[in-house]
């Protein structure tokens, strides 16, 4: 099948488009973002640093639930978490993710 397109800009569209193992990550990283209770944990957070407790109270989720999905999230670098004493503080770790969030929110 012949391109439409010219040389010049195939080779822009090839050149732009991730390698397989970015696509991956690419993939992932959206996929974490493609549940409800990690984006109402990520929009608290997006706020202030919280501990579990307090995540749970506020979300009037389970803590098995919000533990889990702290988990995930940390797994993939998305949140972060500082211990103050006994008390485990959990905070976005890139600001760039709530970008991501605010910029589809505004779309939708």
């Amino acid at each position: 099948m012949e391109l439409l397109l010219d040389k010049k800009t195939q080779m822009l569209v090839k050149e732009y488009i991730p390698q397989k193992n970015r696509l991956r990550a690419l993939a992932d990283f959206f996929g974490m973002l493609g549940d409800c209770t990690r984006i109402k944990i990520l929009s608290a957070l997006s706020i202030s640093s919280m501990c579990v407790s307090d995540l749970t109270t506020i979300l009037e989720m389970n803590q098995t639930t919000v533990s889990h999905q702290l988990r995930s999230l940390r797994s993939m670098g998305i949140v972060d978490y500082k211990r103050q004493g006994k008390v485990v503080f959990y905070f976005v770790a890139d600001k760039r993710v709530l970008e991501v969030l605010l910029g589809a929110v505004n779309c939708i």
